[in-house]
């Protein structure tokens, strides 16, 4: 079933949303070499937790960790540990906050230090990915035009789409109706309508689209461990320009990336 949420559950969402964002600036500034994914693991919980939240994803499923840390060729699910950033690594974080009973997700992945310019690109195109799949959530629109959007400007550039994993819809639970595959055909899917609430989100590799689980059951890997990059944002569909809820105020990110 799909959702629409009433303006008081989205008021609701708004609040966790800027929650999220707050809590992802404050990890992209704590990236550097020799900072450890445990580390920026627990500067979440520390910040959610101190107002009043809660992180969506710790214990979910069993999942041990209140973010996802996935380093270079890691595509999502990546457990914090004891491994240290080092320079030239690019990080994936994604988070989820639970606020007054609604949940809001958002990732972004970050630069350890200098990376190089087939890095940046990946990263570049990756955003630019979700830049496009939120352009297409407008009513009238299918759920696979957003599909499409994420898999026709990674290939545009020479880059792949994740095939296995996708995005979702958000409200109560963390995962909801629709899914938001990484690939489609333009005109499938479900109908949009304001008031849905949608986390699309790219994953897109330097080689193949497929990936591998490793040992620990959570993370996955780009099959033939080529780098990958992720990004989400939580997303209303409206009567016009869709809402982005977990928007980065004062373009702090692009300020981040546009210094490599």
């Amino acid at each position: 079933m799909i959702h629409i949420r009433s303006s008081k559950e989205l008021a609701k969402m708004r609040r966790g949303g800027r929650l999220v964002a707050e809590t992802l600036q404050i990890l992209a500034k704590l990236v550097k070499p020799g900072v450890s994914t445990r580390e920026l693991d627990k500067a979440a919980y520390k910040f959610i937790t101190s107002r009043g939240a809660k992180p969506s994803f710790l214990g979910y499923r069993g999942f041990p960790a209140s973010i996802c840390t996935s380093v270079n060729c890691q595509v999502v699910h990546g457990i914090p540990g004891r491994y240290r950033l080092e320079e030239g690594d690019i990080i994936g974080i994604d988070l989820g906050v639970k606020w007054d009973g609604y949940h809001t997700d958002a990732a972004i992945t970050v630069p350890v230090g200098k990376i190089d310019p087939e890095t940046l690109k990946l990263v570049e195109v990756t955003l630019e990915a979700l830049k496009a799949a939120i352009a297409e959530a407008r009513p009238g629109k299918r759920v696979e035009d957003i599909s499409f959007a994420i898999q026709s400007t990674a290939e545009a550039e020479g880059f792949s789409a994740t095939k296995n994993f996708v995005g979702h819809g958000i409200g109560k639970k963390v995962h909801e109706e629709p899914q938001i595959p990484n690939l489609g055909t333009p005109g499938k899917g479900p109908r949009l309508k304001p008031g849905m609430v949608l986390c699309p989100e790219p994953m897109i590799n330097v080689g193949t689209g497929e990936t591998d689980l490793l040992e620990d059951g959570w993370t996955a890997v780009t099959k033939d461990r080529s780098l990958s990059a992720h990004f989400e944002h939580t997303i209303v569909v409206t009567d016009g320009e869709p809402e982005i809820i977990t928007a980065f105020d004062g373009g702090w990110y692009y300020n981040l990336i546009n210094n490599y």
